[in-house]
Protein backbone atom coordinates (compact mmCIF):
# COMPACT_ATOMS: atom_id res chain seq x y z
CA UNK A 1 0.00 0.00 0.00
CA UNK A 2 2.67 2.61 0.59
CA UNK A 3 4.89 1.63 -2.55
CA UNK A 4 1.54 2.23 -4.16
CA UNK A 5 1.06 6.14 -2.64
CA UNK A 6 4.71 6.70 -2.85
CA UNK A 7 4.48 6.30 -6.66
CA UNK A 8 1.15 7.64 -7.39
CA UNK A 9 2.54 11.03 -5.32
CA UNK A 10 5.96 10.48 -7.53
CA UNK A 11 3.60 10.08 -10.91
CA UNK A 12 1.72 13.27 -9.99
CA UNK A 13 4.66 15.73 -9.16
CA UNK A 14 6.02 14.76 -11.98
CA UNK A 15 2.61 15.39 -13.85
CA UNK A 16 2.27 18.51 -12.11
CA UNK A 17 5.94 19.28 -12.77
CA UNK A 18 5.61 18.61 -16.89
CA UNK A 19 2.23 20.81 -16.33
CA UNK A 20 4.10 23.90 -14.73
CA UNK A 21 6.79 23.84 -17.41
CA UNK A 22 4.35 23.81 -19.85
CA UNK A 23 2.82 26.80 -18.57
CA UNK A 24 5.58 28.67 -17.73
CA UNK A 25 6.40 28.59 -21.37
CA UNK A 26 2.81 31.04 -21.61
CA UNK A 27 -0.06 30.46 -24.16
CA UNK A 28 2.02 31.27 -27.46
CA UNK A 29 4.09 27.80 -26.62
CA UNK A 30 3.02 25.32 -29.17
CA UNK A 31 0.84 22.23 -27.81
CA UNK A 32 0.18 18.66 -29.58
CA UNK A 33 0.41 18.86 -33.30
CA UNK A 34 2.63 18.23 -36.22
CA UNK A 35 6.53 18.05 -35.33
CA UNK A 36 9.04 19.80 -37.34
CA UNK A 37 12.51 18.80 -38.02
CA UNK A 38 14.29 20.59 -35.34
CA UNK A 39 11.69 18.98 -32.81
CA UNK A 40 10.63 19.66 -29.24
CA UNK A 41 12.81 21.07 -26.73
CA UNK A 42 13.60 24.99 -25.26
CA UNK A 43 14.40 26.61 -28.46
CA UNK A 44 11.14 25.39 -30.16
CA UNK A 45 8.98 26.99 -27.40
CA UNK A 46 10.92 30.44 -28.21
CA UNK A 47 9.97 30.23 -31.90
CA UNK A 48 7.44 32.38 -32.83
CA UNK A 49 4.30 30.48 -34.05
CA UNK A 50 4.14 32.98 -37.31
CA UNK A 51 7.73 32.64 -38.49
CA UNK A 52 7.51 29.01 -37.98
CA UNK A 53 4.46 29.31 -40.11
CA UNK A 54 6.00 31.66 -42.78
CA UNK A 55 9.24 29.50 -43.08
CA UNK A 56 7.93 25.81 -43.33
CA UNK A 57 5.19 27.05 -45.98
CA UNK A 58 7.54 29.57 -47.57
CA UNK A 59 4.83 32.06 -47.45
CA UNK A 60 4.75 35.11 -49.63
CA UNK A 61 4.43 38.93 -48.67
CA UNK A 62 1.07 39.04 -49.44
CA UNK A 63 0.37 35.35 -47.73
CA UNK A 64 2.09 36.70 -44.39
CA UNK A 65 0.36 39.95 -44.70
CA UNK A 66 -3.06 38.12 -44.50
CA UNK A 67 -2.06 35.26 -42.13
CA UNK A 68 -0.58 37.65 -39.14
CA UNK A 69 -3.95 39.63 -38.16
CA UNK A 70 -5.60 35.60 -38.18
CA UNK A 71 -2.49 34.76 -35.74
CA UNK A 72 -2.88 37.84 -33.76
CA UNK A 73 -6.81 38.08 -33.59
CA UNK A 74 -6.39 33.88 -32.03
CA UNK A 75 -4.07 34.86 -29.33
CA UNK A 76 -6.57 36.05 -26.88
CA UNK A 77 -8.93 33.16 -27.30
CA UNK A 78 -5.77 30.97 -26.98
CA UNK A 79 -4.57 32.63 -23.51
CA UNK A 80 -8.20 32.24 -22.07
CA UNK A 81 -8.25 28.64 -22.96
CA UNK A 82 -4.93 28.30 -21.74
CA UNK A 83 -5.47 30.15 -18.26
CA UNK A 84 -9.00 28.05 -17.93
CA UNK A 85 -6.88 24.79 -18.57
CA UNK A 86 -4.13 25.93 -16.08
CA UNK A 87 -6.55 26.68 -13.15
CA UNK A 88 -8.94 23.86 -13.76
CA UNK A 89 -5.26 21.34 -13.67
CA UNK A 90 -4.29 23.11 -10.26
CA UNK A 91 -7.39 22.65 -8.97
CA UNK A 92 -7.45 18.61 -9.84
CA UNK A 93 -3.81 18.45 -7.97
CA UNK A 94 -4.68 20.44 -5.14
CA UNK A 95 -8.32 17.77 -4.87
CA UNK A 96 -5.50 14.87 -5.34
CA UNK A 97 -3.20 16.01 -2.74
CA UNK A 98 -5.62 16.78 -0.20
CA UNK A 99 -7.03 12.84 -0.30
CA UNK A 100 -3.85 11.51 -0.69
CA UNK A 101 -2.48 13.45 2.30
CA UNK A 102 -4.46 11.72 5.01
CA UNK A 103 -3.21 8.18 3.57
CA UNK A 104 -0.11 8.88 4.73
CA UNK A 105 2.12 8.15 7.73
CA UNK A 106 3.54 11.65 9.35
CA UNK A 107 7.05 11.01 7.91
CA UNK A 108 5.41 10.25 4.88
CA UNK A 109 3.11 13.71 5.65
CA UNK A 110 6.35 15.56 6.06
CA UNK A 111 8.29 14.04 2.65
CA UNK A 112 4.62 15.29 0.71
CA UNK A 113 4.29 18.68 2.61
CA UNK A 114 8.49 19.17 1.22
CA UNK A 115 7.81 17.92 -2.05
CA UNK A 116 4.80 20.16 -2.67
CA UNK A 117 6.60 22.96 -1.40
CA UNK A 118 9.77 22.42 -3.95
CA UNK A 119 7.42 22.12 -6.31
CA UNK A 120 5.40 25.36 -6.18
CA UNK A 121 8.76 27.17 -5.05
CA UNK A 122 10.49 25.64 -9.06
CA UNK A 123 6.43 27.07 -9.93
CA UNK A 124 7.17 30.39 -9.15
CA UNK A 125 11.11 30.74 -10.44
CA UNK A 126 10.21 29.57 -13.54
CA UNK A 127 7.03 32.17 -13.60
CA UNK A 128 9.22 34.67 -12.30
CA UNK A 129 12.10 33.57 -15.41
CA UNK A 130 8.70 33.99 -17.62
CA UNK A 131 7.62 37.53 -16.97
CA UNK A 132 11.48 38.51 -16.56
CA UNK A 133 11.60 37.63 -20.52
CA UNK A 134 8.58 39.16 -21.41
CA UNK A 135 10.19 42.34 -20.20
Amino acid sequence: MTRKLITLMAAGALALGGLTYLHAQGPSAPGPGPKHEHGPGPMHHMENPFDHLSKDLNLTDDQKAKVQPIIDQTKPQLAAIHQEAMQKMQALMESTGAQIRPLLTPDQQQKFDAMKKAHEDMRKSMQEMHDAKKS
